[in-house]
């Protein structure tokens, strides 16, 4: 199964500049997990949307690299079973004329079943 999370819009603090640093600003997320639906093992899209929302509202990160790290940690810990992962941040309103955003993707050992 792939799970798909387009357009997730949060106002948070991130960034390294001093306007950055004193209020709310909007990011978009994007992610896309793959994982083994079976024996009733599924993801929960919303609690994945609470927890990126927490993730990011709590620990006010200043890099995109940063964040993404934090985003994919507390997935992959949630998760054990997502196999792979592709997270995007976007900050819209940064820069006059663009979008900039920052992706990655994982790919993550398959636990034994037993």
């Amino acid at each position: 199964m792939m799970i798909h999370i387009e357009a997730l819009m949060l106002d948070v603090i991130i960034g390294l500049l001093d306007f950055e640093r004193d209020r709310p600003q909007r990011v978009r997320i994007d992610l896309e997990a793959s994982y083994v639906y079976e024996n009733e093992n599924f993801i929960d899209y919303s609690d994945m949307v609470f927890l990126i929302e927490k993730e990011l509202k709590e620990k006010r990160y200043t890099l995109l690299e940063e964040a993404l790290l934090g985003i994919k940690n507390i997935l992959s810990v949630t998760y054990p079973h997502i196999q792979t992962l592709s997270l995007k941040i976007s900050k819209p309103n940064i820069l006059p004329k663009c979008s900039v955003a920052l992706s990655e993707f994982w790919s993550f050992p398959v636990p034994d079943r037993q």
